[in-house]
């Protein structure tokens, strides 16, 4: 196999790998809150949940990246992509509404 097609096949993993982690992180994150809010003791659901995430998120780049510091940035593409796709499927941010009476501009 050429060096080109080996390397394609491992930027093509951290690439799978960086999605997997950013769907377990976010779409974590997305099942948290909703748990979280009507949960009765919520920072113990968030505290945890939030422990959990980062220690699977970091543990999987430090396998994924390995030494290789391209290997750890395509991850992180992958992760950020991740982000991008569960923010779309979990719907769209709500903005704040401002009050009628209250200038929306500083002075």
């Amino acid at each position: 196999m050429s060096e080109t097609i080996q390397l394609a096949l491992a930027f093509s993993g951290a690439l799978l790998a960086g999605l997997l982690l950013g769907a377990i992180f976010f779409g974590g994150l997305w099942w948290t809150v909703q748990k979280g809010v009507s949960a009765w003791q919520p920072v113990l659901w968030f505290s945890l949940s939030l422990l959990l995430r980062v220690s699977i998120a970091l543990t999987g780049f430090y396998f994924v990246g390995g030494s290789d510091w391209k290997r750890l940035l395509v991850c992180l593409g992958g992760f950020i992509i991740a982000r991008l796709i569960v923010t779309r499927l979990t719907g769209k941010a709500v903005s704040p509404k401002t009050n009628i009476g209250e200038a929306s501009h500083a002075p």
